[in-house]
């Protein structure tokens, strides 16, 4: 099995946050994959989609589904995340007050997409963007 899939991600788009990661989780159900490992990518790509509609210049998201393994590719034209240490430790947020008022911003977003994959890289590149890799085994 190689199946994938590739959505765009709008910055400041929050009428449709969570519609990319809906759609995965619905696309995957379809494939022989473990429930458990959907809601897992489900979760860390939900996070990962708000994150980029926070922070970036909008981007993409490709989803790959290989026999064994999810691969989620968030990939943004963003600033860069000037220290990824200090964005990946619970609580933190550099999120401005109009996604607070929303309800975005609290911090756990990295927390939760670690929590959630098996494995997770970020690249961050200032001025150029941001791509963090994820995958989770099934």
């Amino acid at each position: 099995m190689n199946e994938k899939v590739k959505y765009t991600v709008k910055a400041d788009d929050f009428s449709h946050a969570g519609d990319v990661s809906g759609k995965v989780r619905d696309w995957m159900k379809k494939l022989p994959i473990d429930a458990e490992a959907v809601r897992r990518a489900a979760i860390a790509l939900y996070e990962g989609e708000i994150n980029m509609i926070i922070h970036s210049n909008g981007g993409e998201i490709d989803v790959e589904v290989s026999d064994r393994c999810i691969t989620m590719t968030l990939s943004d034209r963003g600033p860069g995340i000037p220290d990824v240490d200090l964005a990946t430790q619970e609580g933190y947020s550099t999120a401005g007050e109009s996604a607070r008022s929303m309800g975005f911003g609290a911090g756990m977003g990295f927390a939760s997409m670690k929590k959630h994959t098996d494995y997770m890289m970020i690249d961050s590149r200032k001025g150029i963007g941001t791509t963090i890799t994820m995958k989770i085994y099934f």
